[in-house]
């Protein structure tokens, strides 16, 4: 160990690839966990924790590091703490960074699990290292690339499997097969029965599936087992797997798995859904359909292309015009039987979206704060986990004095049966207290920068993305819409509401505070900190739609 080493400020760094979350070696909560064991260990000197889901493969394509790197050269610290040293970079440019400031000496010491990195050491080694975990991920992607063609190319769907089916491994090769799923293939089966038979509306056959046929959707480690959504029903019967097919990067391909309906069925369905014709063969992607329902009847909306030539110009344009399915076949009363034409749905819509939308200046400030409060609960997560490690011992200590009681017979059975099982409980209770509060705050954490994204992007992705990007942008929008009388009603999710309600009054300060000093200034810069606190709140209520779900 250096003798300096109790001098040195360090920064804590954890780093797990986002592309390959259930693959990831170690997590970043095992990250953290060797790094404060190796700390205390090391009697290491910590001022700074810093932790991101990125990928280390592009050059500045990781805001937490480049924010490290910058405390660093600033000197708030002048150590890293990390796992491995591939988590600090795994390409030649953020090498290189990590390595210049190792040699001239603003890090002073890059500590790993397995050894440390000083800035006399021999520059080779830590070159040499680096180089390899920049060749690992570009061998790894090859490697991805060439296993995804092959199984393409036999027909093997490289995707979770949808609900009805399961993905199971082979022995031999552990390539990853899809099969039918004994539980529930036969309901989802059911569903497409009766979609088919023209009797039944899709929240019929929703409500048929999760109260008659008792669905539930599969069960994995953080989601799952609980009824299926009216989004989830719309997607399963717009998807062409259930036909034999899977689409992958834009192309079709023809699966090996088993199919559950015909190529004939799938396409009547769509027909009647509204979405006529093969997926692939498909002109037109409708932004609304299967998103909207008739505020009147509570009817499917559907939609037409139209194209007309103008007498005057001789021009010919286009239309999309949206209608409620039931109004126009008069399968039930209804008086919705005019047609809407898109671009008023799409003013409407991107009103709502003003609402929300948010500048990327507010959106960073949000984050740092985010950030900055993201490591005081880690240090609090800290201090409670402390507390239940020492209420665990105090239970096991309890459970050996139980046992040691009943052997010397100062328990009878039942009473020695009864203390054990209530003992079990709080063992139970606090591990599970454990285990749920550390994937809360990841998974708030995650929620809250990609919701804080999207507010940011929405508007701009709406106005001139694709239509499939618009379609992305409604649907995240509502959680319920209905279309009556031309006029669109969008229930919208809570963590939305919350910076439709809260962002304005801090944005009407902001500006006022940009009038009153100046953006720039010194001054400015000091009365923003007086709405830390508004901005706080405004954080704390998008994370906690995480705790709602």
């Amino acid at each position: 160990m250096n003798t300096n080493q109790h001098d040195i400020k360090y920064f804590i760094y954890a780093r797990k690839s986002s592309e390959s979350d259930e693959k990831q070696v170690q997590s970043i909560d095992d990250q953290m966990r060797v790094m404060r064991d190796l700390a205390r260990d090391l009697d290491l000197n910590v001022v700074g924790i810093y932790s991101e889901a990125r990928s280390a493969k592009e050059p500045h394509a990781r805001p937490v590091f480049e924010e490290l790197t910058s405390a660093i050269q600033a000197g708030k610290a002048d150590g890293i703490l990390t796992w491995k040293i591939d988590r600090l970079s795994r390409n030649p440019i953020d090498s290189a960074t990590v390595q210049w400031l190792l040699q001239n000496g603003q890090i002073k010491s890059i500590q790993t699990a397995g050894r440390e990195y000083l800035p006399e050491d021999n520059a080779v080694i830590f070159s040499i290292e680096s180089s390899m975990a920049n060749q690992y991920i570009r061998d790894l992607s090859k490697n991805v690339k060439r296993g995804l063609k092959y199984k393409l190319e036999k027909g093997i769907a490289p995707m979770l499997a949808p609900i009805g089916y399961l993905n199971t491994k082979t022995e031999a090769r552990g390539e990853n097969y899809i099969i039918k799923d004994p539980e529930r293939f036969k309901i989802i089966r059911k569903a497409w029965d009766l979609m088919l038979s023209g009797n039944h509306s899709g929240p019929t056959i929703l409500d048929k599936l999760n109260n008659e046929y008792g669905l539930r959707t599969r069960k994995t480690r953080s989601t799952g087992g609980k009824p299926l959504s009216r989004s989830g029903l719309y997607r399963m019967f717009a998807d062409p797997f259930y036909a034999g097919q899977f689409i992958y990067a834009g192309v079709l391909y023809h699966g090996k798995h088993k199919p559950m309906v015909t190529r004939e069925e799938f396409d009547q369905v769509q027909d009647i859904l509204g979405r006529p014709g093969k997926p692939q063969q498909n002109r037109h992607t409708y932004v609304y359909t299967g998103l909207l329902r008739c505020g009147e009847c509570d009817g499917l909306i559907s939609a037409t292309h139209k194209e007309k030539t103008l007498k005057c110009t001789g021009e010919r344009k286009s239309y999309t015009l949206y209608y409620c399915v039931p109004a126009r076949k008069s399968t039930q009363p209804c008086s919705q039987r005019h047609y809407v034409n898109s671009n008023l749905i799409d003013a409407q819509v991107k009103a709502e979206i003003e609402t929300f939308t948010i500048i990327p200046q507010f959106r960073d400030w949000a984050l740092d704060i985010d950030r900055q409060c993201d490591i005081d609960e880690v240090q609090e997560l800290e201090r409670i986990r402390a507390s239940q490690r020492r209420a665990l011992d105090d239970a096991a200590r309890q459970l050996d004095k139980l046992t040691d009681m009943c052997t010397k017979g100062l328990l009878s059975d039942e009473e020695y049966t009864a203390k054990r099982a209530q003992l079990s409980g709080i063992t139970t209770t606090l591990k599970d207290n454990m285990r749920n509060s550390d994937m809360s705050v990841a998974q708030q954490r995650e929620f809250i920068e990609w919701a804080f994204n999207f507010a940011t992007d929405a508007f701009e992705t709406f106005q001139n993305g694709a239509e499939t990007d618009k379609r992305t942008v409604f649907s995240t929008i509502r959680l319920n819409s209905t279309l009556e009388d031309k006029k669109l009603a969008l229930q919208k999710p809570f963590w939305l509401v919350s910076i439709q309600k809260q962002y304005p009054p801090i944005k009407q300060k902001m500006e006022a505070f940009e009038l009153r000093f100046g953006r720039n200034t010194k001054r400015y810069k000091e009365a923003l900190t007086s709405l830390n606190p508004l901005v706080r709140a405004l954080v704390d209520a998008v994370g906690a739609e995480v705790t709602k779900q």
